[in-house]
């Protein structure tokens, strides 16, 4: 077949639509955006969302609810059998480490480690989060895990949770009631008459009269 005889498929390739070239054609004169109006105009239209200057519909809604999205942690999923495969025995994994050999991108600042998978290599975790599964692989080919506490923070939570229900449930020592002191009434001071007798001057009234009469 000579190159000249080639062609693409039947309907791959469209002519392009031609518009606003004369009122003849079916997209002439306005070119299928009407008469006038914002929407007619080059650079014209509305944002997404704008109802004419009412109270748009995402503003008339109540915010109801709590979300977590600013602070939440998104943890890469790794997978012991991905470990086997990247890996030499001996080697030591960590957040650096899965991030020079590609395992994880450079985006993720967590990972947790998973036990899909079978493991042989003796092989040292130093993650933030390892599964009991991935813990007990990695023990039972030689490896250790340093630092993997996000099984065993929850478990110790779970237990000390536990320990303070049972200290609740527990019943409380009754206390022996002490024998009371008999208190000895004390004899009360006598208290003292503190107001004083006020004595009225005696008025002279015989001399008085005496004097009447002989006036």
């Amino acid at each position: 077949m000579a190159e000249m005889e080639i062609r693409p498929p039947k309907g791959s390739r469209k002519a392009k639509r031609i518009s606003g070239r004369g009122p003849g054609g079916r997209r002439g004169a306005t070119a299928g955006k009407g008469d006038k109006g914002q929407n007619s105009r080059s650079g014209g239209g509305v944002r997404p969302g704008f109802e004419g200057g009412q109270m748009p519909l995402y503003r008339r809604i109540p915010i109801k609810g709590f979300s977590n999205y600013p602070f939440k942690k998104t943890y890469e999923v790794v997978n012991v059998g991905v470990l086997e495969n990247k890996y030499a025995d001996g080697e030591t994994v960590s957040l650096e480490t899965l991030k020079e050999k590609r395992v994880i991108k450079k985006k993720f600042a967590a990972v947790k480690l998973l036990g899909n998978g079978e493991l042989s290599k003796k092989l040292t975790v130093e993650l933030e989060k390892v599964s009991k599964s991935a813990r007990e692989k990695i023990e039972k080919a030689g490896g250790t895990v340093v630092g993997g506490n996000g099984d065993d923070a929850a478990k110790t939570d779970s237990e000390d949770t536990q320990t303070k229900a049972e200290k609740k449930t527990e019943p409380k020592p009754e206390k022996k009631a002490e024998p009371k002191a008999e208190k000895t009434a004390e004899p009360k001071p006598e208290k003292k008459d503190e107001k004083k007798t006020e004595e009225k001057p005696v008025e002279d009234s015989v001399e008085e009269e005496g004097k009447v009469d002989g006036e």
